[in-house]
């Protein structure tokens, strides 16, 4: 018989009792943040849930205090043992069999809040994040625009997930307006280098894993171990700035262009709730080199969406749809990678995919690739758009469509305004 919560969920809710993603919420302005995973229209407190007792099994027993905390932290250094037991716990404790909370009105009126109530915080404090390029088709794209279609991607793409190290302190939460940075350009002609707001710019959409128990220093995590250091996904726009990422990244890389904002979704999906969601990962050729090879290599079917909604307009446009399945170099792959030459993670470091691009126009994950640099204007309701202007809205989704139910992300979205 298929899971049911006996809290009313809708068919078309991201988040059913298959899901439970992780989050850190304040119900009041003033309360202290917490844990709670989302279900249905509500967000279930796990600070009240772990008070009450509830977590009684043999590893959370002694570590409940990791629902007690701001983030989520600590709960995530415990590991898949204490994740897995915490699923079970919640889904048992949700379920429409079970009387323990269901039947027990003082404290369901009290872990149970509305989600149109709570504020939401990144959920994770994040040392370190990293932004990997393992999205072939974006690759391409990006490849073909800047040097040519003769040889558009690197030798080296093909033998290596490709990152660079991004900015943890300019991460923030889904709903936070982004300012529109100022930088250099490209000069023209023998003029001195542009200076002033960015004239092109741009979301990505991507999705970020979040990193649970670490490595030591010096002491690399096996490819087929690696699923076990990852706790789950979020949504993540890694907006840029084209044109100051252009001027600045040789010879070394993203810099300014990037780390003025990352937005990042709310919940965290867990690997666990998208396990039934997997499927094959692209095959890989050349064959990756042995500490990159998996016994098995695994993508998630993860429909994924973008709608721009214009500056001083109602209605909001698809202007991509995509897949996570697209991704060419695995999430296990990208952190064994990472860790090879002895980096040690810790918990609540965030993964960047990069830019989740298909093969069709329609589900290029960023303007650059959808306007081809500028070069065919997008039409949005009326009007077009090359890059960004003030005021537009850019918002993602995600989502796994189960039998009935959906495991899904909730939603991104950040507004640009202008700057200072």
């Amino acid at each position: 018989m298929a899971l049911k919560s006996f809290i009313e969920v809708h068919p078309d809710s991201h988040f059913p009792i298959q899901n439970l993603p992780y989050g850190v919420f304040k119900p009041e302005p003033a309360s202290p943040a917490r844990p709670g995973v989302a279900i249905g229209d509500y967000v279930l407190d796990l600070s009240v849930v772990a008070s009450a007792g509830l977590f009684d099994g043999p590893v959370l027993k002694n570590n409940c205090d990791s629902f007690l905390q701001p983030n989520l932290n600590k709960f995530l250094a415990l590991g898949r043992p204490a994740w897995k037991e915490a699923r079970a716990t919640l889904q048992k404790l949700l379920s429409a069999t079970e009387p323990a909370l269901r039947d027990n009105a003082a404290l369901r009126q009290k872990a149970l809040v509305p989600l149109s109530k709570v504020k939401m915080l990144v959920p994770i404090s994040i040392g370190d994040y990293t932004d990997f390029f393992s999205s072939m088709h974006h690759a391409k794209n990006c490849g073909t625009i800047f040097r040519g279609p003769e040889n558009p991607i690197p030798a080296n793409w093909f033998h290596l997930p490709i990152a660079y190290h991004g900015r943890a302190s300019s991460i923030v939460i889904s709903g936070t307006d982004i300012v529109r940075p100022r930088g250099q350009g490209h000069p023209a002609g023998n003029s001195p280098p542009y200076f002033g707001p960015s004239l092109k710019l741009d979301f990505e959409l991507e999705m970020a894993a979040v990193v649970g128990p670490g490595n030591e220093l010096g002491k690399p995590v096996d490819v087929n171990e690696a699923a076990d250091h990852i706790f789950g996904l979020v949504l993540m726009n890694d907006w840029s700035a084209r044109d100051i990422q252009a001027w600045e990244y040789v010879p070394l890389g993203p810099f300014l262009g990037k780390s003025f904002g990352t937005t990042v979704s709310p919940w965290i999906v867990t690997l666990d709730a998208l396990e039934p969601f997997a499927c094959d990962a692209p095959k890989q050729n050349p064959p990756p080199l042995p500490y990159l090879a998996e016994k098995i290599s695994k993508n998630y079917d993860i429909s994924l969406e973008v709608q721009i909604k214009p500056a001083g307009q109602e209605n909001s446009s698809v202007v991509t749809r995509s897949n996570f399945n697209h991704l060419y170099w695995t999430l296990t792959q990208q952190l064994a990678h990472h860790t090879i030459n002895g980096c040690n993670l810790r918990p609540g470091d965030l993964l960047g995919t990069g830019t989740i691009s298909g093969p069709e126009p329609e589900s290029y994950g960023c303007l650059l690739e959808l306007t081809w640099n500028g070069q065919k204007p997008l039409s949005l309701n009326g009007t077009t758009r090359k890059f960004l202007e003030d005021g537009d809205e850019v918002i993602f989704s995600g989502y796994s469509k189960g039998n009935g139910y959906n495991v899904g992300f909730g939603t991104c979205s950040g507004k640009i305004i202008p700057p200072p």
